[in-house]
């Protein structure tokens, strides 16, 4: 059975018109409020491609729909943020795209929206658009009031008479939604401790294990995207988290246990630098000693040579 393409929505006219909601009143900006559409067409594939930015706030999507983040299940019964960025498939279902009980926006814009504009290539450096759908951003109510406000300030500019102004004040509006997002993202990071140093926990057992065993020696360096697979999250969420929490990156973690593990190869056995280096996963042992010694100051046979003048 052949497997069915996502479908297309290249225009924020054509979401609308999916929707069976009213044409946009621009063509690059859109809200849309979360409500009960009873004119959605039937036979619309489970996932859909689109060619815009979708950032939605949902309400009230009680039980069953649940997520996992990491080995935890959530129920998504606040206020639930999520960021979608052109060309990402997401899954769709439109006959229950909505029920009475469910509420909220979607604010839809077009990257070409943002032509000419420092937010252009501003917006790139905003990891969570790349965030999976479990790893939301859960909003207190007084997050979810300071972002009504921004869309409500968004919505009143391009309802009213567009002027030489408007575009400006959009973008500002916009620029000022994402840098509270990033805010409360890194509250987030730092209000569910016990979720994040979980996954930490994990993650250190994960690269131990791999330094222990023959994996690093068959497969090389485990990467980030190796490991946020392993840990069931996304790799910007991963790299995300452990830089609020920790202040290391998923890389520099890597690096930090793989030092560890050489530094533990070169006082304890008799081992070659170059042995240790492919046990490592380096394919050249030249890399693993200018690595080695970025991180200690010191060569590995000058590490070693401490040990042994002791």
């Amino acid at each position: 059975m052949e497997k069915s393409q996502p479908y297309q929505i290249k225009t924020i006219s054509d979401f609308h018109k999916l929707l069976g909601a009213p044409a946009p009143e621009h063509p690059l900006i859109s809200i849309v409020k979360i409500e009960p559409f009873e004119h959605i067409p039937e036979g619309i594939p489970g996932s859909v491609i689109s060619g815009f930015y979708n950032i939605s706030l949902k309400k009230g999507f009680k039980s069953p729909v649940k997520f996992k983040y990491g080995q935890q299940v959530y129920d998504f019964d606040e206020g639930v943020l999520s960021f979608m960025s052109p060309g990402q498939i997401s899954g769709f279902n439109p006959q229950k795209y909505a029920t009475p009980e469910q509420s909220g926006w979607l604010l839809l814009f077009h990257p070409d929206l943002l032509w000419n504009t420092p937010l252009a290539k501003k917006i790139k450096q905003y990891a969570f658009f790349d965030y999976a759908v479990n790893e939301a951003l859960f909003l207190s109510d007084k997050e979810e009031i300071i972002l009504k406000q921004i869309i409500g300030n968004i919505s009143q500019e391009y309802h009213n008479n567009m002027d030489k102004f408007s575009h400006d004040i959009i973008i500002t509006q916009l620029e000022s939604l994402l840098s509270y997002a990033e805010r409360f993202y890194q509250r987030q990071f730092m209000t569910r401790r016990k979720t994040n140093h979980e996954i930490l926990d994990r993650l250190n057992e994960k690269l131990v294990s791999y330094f222990d065993k023959v994996n690093a020696m068959h497969d090389g360096l485990p990467t980030v995207s190796y490991l946020a697979e392993q840990l069931q999250v996304s790799p910007d969420y991963l790299s995300g988290l452990l830089k609020t929490v920790t202040g290391l990156t998923t890389q520099q973690h890597i690096h930090e246990k793989l030092i560890e593990k050489a530094k533990q190869q070169l006082s304890a056995t008799t081992l070659s630098v170059s042995e240790i280096a492919y046990q490592l996963g380096f394919e050249h042992s030249q890399s693993f000693s200018k690595l080695f010694k970025a991180k200690t100051s010191l060569s590995p046979l000058a590490f070693r040579a401490s040990f042994q003048d002791q």
